[in-house]
Protein backbone atom coordinates (compact mmCIF):
# COMPACT_ATOMS: atom_id res chain seq x y z
CA UNK A 1 0.00 0.00 0.00
CA UNK A 2 1.24 3.43 -0.57
CA UNK A 3 1.61 6.23 1.77
CA UNK A 4 -0.78 8.51 -0.58
CA UNK A 5 -3.49 5.39 -0.99
CA UNK A 6 -6.78 6.90 0.66
CA UNK A 7 -9.43 4.70 2.01
CA UNK A 8 -12.51 4.83 1.24
CA UNK A 9 -15.38 4.28 3.88
CA UNK A 10 -18.92 3.67 3.45
CA UNK A 11 -21.74 4.75 5.88
CA UNK A 12 -25.17 2.77 6.61
CA UNK A 13 -28.32 4.84 6.01
CA UNK A 14 -29.13 4.54 9.64
CA UNK A 15 -25.97 5.36 11.08
CA UNK A 16 -25.93 8.45 8.65
CA UNK A 17 -29.49 9.28 10.47
CA UNK A 18 -28.28 9.03 14.06
CA UNK A 19 -25.33 11.66 13.33
CA UNK A 20 -28.28 13.95 11.93
CA UNK A 21 -30.11 13.27 14.82
CA UNK A 22 -27.56 14.07 17.37
CA UNK A 23 -26.98 16.96 15.60
CA UNK A 24 -30.62 17.94 16.09
CA UNK A 25 -30.76 17.46 19.20
CA UNK A 26 -28.07 19.19 20.02
CA UNK A 27 -26.72 16.16 21.94
CA UNK A 28 -23.12 16.81 20.33
CA UNK A 29 -21.86 19.52 18.39
CA UNK A 30 -19.89 18.76 14.67
CA UNK A 31 -16.55 18.69 16.47
CA UNK A 32 -17.61 15.98 19.30
CA UNK A 33 -19.68 13.89 16.74
CA UNK A 34 -16.20 14.08 14.66
CA UNK A 35 -13.83 12.92 17.13
CA UNK A 36 -16.30 10.50 18.57
CA UNK A 37 -16.96 8.52 15.83
CA UNK A 38 -13.77 9.18 14.01
CA UNK A 39 -15.59 10.82 10.92
CA UNK A 40 -14.37 14.11 8.87
CA UNK A 41 -16.67 17.05 9.20
CA UNK A 42 -16.78 16.69 5.10
CA UNK A 43 -18.51 13.22 6.23
CA UNK A 44 -20.85 15.12 8.60
CA UNK A 45 -21.38 17.98 5.82
CA UNK A 46 -22.08 15.30 2.96
CA UNK A 47 -24.76 13.74 5.18
CA UNK A 48 -26.42 17.00 5.54
CA UNK A 49 -26.63 17.96 1.96
CA UNK A 50 -27.60 14.49 1.41
CA UNK A 51 -30.89 14.84 3.54
CA UNK A 52 -31.59 18.75 2.69
CA UNK A 53 -30.86 19.52 6.35
CA UNK A 54 -29.77 23.11 5.77
CA UNK A 55 -30.88 24.20 9.00
CA UNK A 56 -27.82 22.37 10.79
CA UNK A 57 -25.46 24.10 9.02
CA UNK A 58 -23.66 26.69 10.87
CA UNK A 59 -22.77 29.90 9.74
CA UNK A 60 -19.80 31.37 10.58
Amino acid sequence: MYRNDKVIRRYSEPFKLKILVELTTGKHTMSELCKLYSIAPTTVNECIKKYNRKDLIKAD
